[in-house]
């Protein structure tokens, strides 16, 4: 049993899982690929997912499952919403789910589906370590045939102080109580390298500390050992005892910070969901910090 709470399952554990008739009500896999902000990625992740990917998987939809009234991209959708778009895909409240994307950074999203189910009281949650990137490089069998899961029931309870707002940074810079730590690129965050999106430019608000998501993963696209990330977050100046909080650009990678603090005992970050595409959509001048040339009156 306690495979089934580790944060990461090992491609072997998997395809041992694959191997053994495993993958069904009490086990799923999803892909959960999404790629719409990546910057030069004209992929496809649902015709990839239909040519490929590891068998008896699902395809997790980041943009489908999401709180389409609001202004801002893939923010959390309700309880209601989430409990019956995955029990469309077979899992109920006592299924193990493994998230998985296909992205060569190993791990890309997974982790924010990852934090997703863990904030709608989910912990039987696990993300592929090193992701399909490595599946593949493995030999592990791949598929193109699919066979829709029978609906469960599912029922999410939502942690809501895992989630915060634009009020809440603002409150934070005010207050200093919390660490927040953004994992953009190092340029983006300094606001000398473009965001994805032509309406933002880049920067960052006061008090974040940048860890670019990438760090927290070895060249392979495996998660770094315990002691790696522990020193990493000590060499930036974090304290894993204390409040921390991640952002992003929209609340994806941001999902790298809470699953290696996770790894390390910590109870629980917060993601800024709106992140950095709401924050300077919102926020006034002077609390957009930029080595480029920021934000106009």
């Amino acid at each position: 049993m306690a495979a089934q709470i580790r944060a990461l399952v090992s491609g072997q554990w998997l395809a041992d899982a694959v191997r053994n008739n495993l993958v069904g009500p009490k086990l799923r896999i999803l892909d959960t690929s999404w790629y719409r902000y990546l910057p030069n990625t004209k992929r496809d992740p649902k015709a990839e997912f239909a040519q490929k990917h590891i068998p008896g998987s699902s395809f997790f939809c980041i943009d489908e499952c999401s709180d389409k009234t609001s202004a801002f991209d893939n923010m959390l959708p309700t309880s209601s919403h989430f409990s019956q778009y995955v029990g469309k895909l077979g899992i109920g409240n006592d299924t193990h789910v493994v998230v998985y994307d296909t992205s060569d950074f190993g791990s890309y999203c997974a982790p924010r589906v990852w934090w997703m189910f863990r904030t709608f009281g989910h912990s039987l949650v696990s993300v592929l370590d090193g992701g399909f990137k490595n599946w593949l490089a493995d030999g592990y069998p791949v598929t193109s045939e699919y066979s829709k899961p029978e609906t469960l029931e599912f029922k999410a309870t939502a942690n809501q102080s895992w989630v915060k707002s634009y009020e809440d940074i603002l409150e934070n810079i005010k207050t200093k109580q919390v660490q927040v730590v953004d994992a953009r690129s190092a340029g983006r965050f300094r606001g000398t390298e473009p965001e994805p999106r032509d309406d933002i430019l880049p920067g960052h608000f006061p008090g974040t500390i940048n860890m670019p998501f990438p760090t927290f993963m070895d060249a392979s696209g495996k998660e770094l050992a315990p002691d790696a990330l522990s020193r990493l977050f000590k060499e930036a100046g974090i304290d894993l005892e204390k409040p921390l909080w991640a952002t992003c650009a929209f609340g994806v990678t941001a999902c790298h910070v809470a699953l290696a603090a996770h790894i390390l005992g910590h109870p629980g970050v917060p993601i800024y969901d709106g992140s950095w595409s709401e924050w300077f959509k919102r926020a006034s001048p002077e609390l957009i910090i930029s080595e480029g040339e920021g934000k106009k009156v």
